[in-house]
């Protein structure tokens, strides 16, 4: 992953140029020599606030499987059940 670094009035004379960067990582943009945003492709971008998981992928994420979890096991439910 390469991170790009752009200052902010490279960015609005060239976003085209960050947009193509941003495919490839983060494109840090900067004011006055400091980073002030990041720009992110759409996939980095739900990939990274978890948008869009469904149990199934994020069952399959990997690594999980170094996770150790243990789950009690109970038949008792946490209210009766109203059968009515």
């Amino acid at each position: 992953m390469a991170i790009t670094t752009l200052s902010s009035r490279e960015f609005q004379q060239n976003a085209n140029q960050a947009q193509k960067a941003a495919r490839n990582g983060p494109v840090v943009i900067t004011n006055r020599g400091r980073p002030a945003y990041v720009l992110l492709s759409y996939e980095d971008y739900r990939r990274l606030t978890g948008a869009g998981h469904n149990l199934v992928e994020a069952l399959a994420m990997p690594g999980l499987a170094d996770v150790d979890a243990e789950f009690p096991r109970s038949r008792a439910l946490p209210w009766p059940a109203d059968l009515s």
